[in-house]
C-alpha cells in the first residue's frame, strides 16, 4: 500500500508517479545551455505541492541542457562514449534538482545507474520503493546505465520497476498536438489518444523503446506543461490537464480540442 493511501489521500487520481523532465526544460527562456535557477525553484515548488497532497514522486531527468555545451567537442566521438557523457550530464541535473528540492524542505534521494557513491546511491529497486513509501522524492540519474538507451526509456523502465500508476512527461507545451503548436496555430490538442495512434502518427511523445515498454505493460502516459503553476497538483487530483496516452483497445477514437 502506498504512503498516500496510508495517510488518507486515496482520493488522488495517481498515488505514485514517475515524472520525466527533459534537461532542455532547465534552460529557461534565454540560455543555450546550462541551468536556470528560476526554473529549478519553480519545479521544486510544484513537486513540494504534489508531495504535500500525499503523492509519491520519482523523477527521471534528461541531460540535453548540459550535453549541448560540449557538442562541438564530441564530433566524431563513438556513440557509446557520447552516451556515457550524456549520463554524467543527467547526474549534474539530478544534483541541481536535489539541492533545489531540499531548499523547500523536501527529503530526497538521488540514485544513479552507474556507481558514484560519493554523490548518489546506487539504483536498487526495493530501496527506491521504500524511499517513496517514506515520502521521499527519488531522483533517478544516469539513464538506464547503458549506452544506446534514452532517458525516455529510462523513465518507462523505472516507472514500471517502482510500480508507478502513470508516467508524467513534463514539457513546455500543454500536451500532445496534431502539429507543433509553437509553429502551427491550427494545431489541435488531444485530450486522450491511444498509444498506437501516437506511434502511427509519429507524434514523438517518447521514443519507440519507451513506448513499447509502456504498451506491453499498459502503462499510461500523461503529457502536460510543467511550466504552468499547479498543473502537477491538478492532474494528481484528477483534473483534465494535458494529454493522456492510453492503451485501452476498446477506446481507439482520439478526443481533441483546438490549441
Amino acid at each position: 500500500m502506498s504512503a498516500s493511501i496510508e495517510n488518507g489521500h486515496s482520493d488522488l487520481q495517481y498515488d505514485r508517479v514517475l515524472l520525466k523532465l527533459s534537461g532542455q526544460a532547465l534552460l529557461g527562456g534565454d540560455r543555450e545551455f546550462g541551468i536556470d535557477e528560476q526554473v529549478l525553484r519553480a519545479y521544486a515548488e510544484e513537486v513540494r505541492k504534489a508531495v504535500e497532497l500525499g503523492a509519491e514522486v520519482a523523477i527521471v531527468i534528461g541531460g540535453g541542457n548540459i550535453f549541448r555545451g560540449v557538442e562541438n567537442a564530441m564530433e566524431g566521438m563513438t556513440r557509446a562514449h557520447a552516451d556515457y557523457i550524456g549520463m554524467l550530464a543527467t547526474m549534474i541535473n539530478g544534483m541541481a534538482l536535489q539541492d533545489a528540492f531540499e531548499q523547500v524542505d523536501l527529503v530526497t534521494r538521488l540514485q544513479s545507474s552507474i556507481k558514484m557513491e560519493e554523490i548518489a546511491e546506487p539504483f536498487i529497486r526495493r530501496r527506491a520503493v521504500r524511499h517513496l513509501e517514506k515520502g521521499r522524492v527519488v531522483i533517478f540519474g544516469a539513464g538506464t546505465g547503458n549506452p544506446y538507451f534514452t532517458t525516455d526509456t529510462a523513465a518507462a523502465l523505472r516507472g514500471l520497476e517502482i510500480g508507478a500508476d502513470v508516467i508524467l512527461k513534463g514539457t513546455r507545451v500543454d500536451g500532445v498536438f496534431t502539429a507543433d503548436p509553437e509553429a502551427d496555430d491550427s494545431a489541435e490538442r488531444f485530450l486522450r489518444i491511444h498509444g498506437q495512434e501516437v506511434i502511427n502518427r509519429n507524434l514523438r511523445v517518447m521514443d519507440m523503446t519507451a513506448l513499447t515498454l509502456c504498451q506491453e505493460s499498459e502503462m499510461p502516459i500523461l503529457v502536460f506543461n510543467m511550466g504552468t503553476a499547479d498543473n502537477l497538483s491538478r492532474l494528481l487530483q484528477g483534473e483534465t490537464v494535458g494529454t493522456r496516452v492510453h492503451w485501452d483497445e476498446e477506446e481507439t477514437v482520439a478526443e481533441r480540442v483546438p490549441a
